[in-house]
């Protein structure tokens, strides 16, 4: 199940658990996770991408080592909102990663590198740790925008 709504995205994680985020590349897949109450996002792991199925190996791996229930996975829309190439790309990437077995939420993901490339200038870090880091951070970014949304939809009746 592929949600573009929260509100869907939580029906469908109705019983909780750790969340996935990723903020998927052409070159790498930025990796976070979160806490089973949703409370905090934190950066995992960068898989460098290959071929398709290599990569959903690496994530089903990680899907199974941390016991994720559901993915967040950021969606790189035009300023204006609509799509682009790019964004039908990950479109196509969210819809193959079906064997999971895990509800997906496509989350707008448009200023997170950014925002996350601004903090760690900054904070001074250096340019090549930036690089190495910059895409599993922008993946916390993501994931942590969705559970602030998350815990704030009303509580259900």
């Amino acid at each position: 199940m592929i949600a573009d709504s929260v509100v869907d995205f939580a029906t469908a994680l109705a019983n909780g658990g750790k969340l996935g985020g990723l903020d998927v590349g052409t070159k790498t897949i930025g990796v976070a996770i979160c806490d089973a109450q949703w409370h905090f996002a934190g950066p995992c792991e960068t898989i460098a991408r290959k071929k398709f199925t290599t990569d959903l190996a690496a994530l089903a791996a990680f899907v199974a080592r941390e016991h994720i229930v559901g993915l967040v996975v950021g969606l790189p829309l035009n300023m204006d909102g609509s799509d682009s190439p790019r964004t039908q790309s990950v479109r196509a990437f969210a819809r193959n990663l079906a064997p999971l077995g895990l509800p997906v939420l496509l989350w707008d993901e448009r200023w997170s590198t950014a925002a996350v490339e601004r903090a760690m200038v900054a904070a001074d870090v250096s340019r090549a740790k930036r690089a190495v880091a910059v895409d599993k951070l922008a993946a916390a970014h993501i994931l942590q925008g969705a559970i602030d949304a998350l815990a704030n939809l009303p509580a259900p009746e």
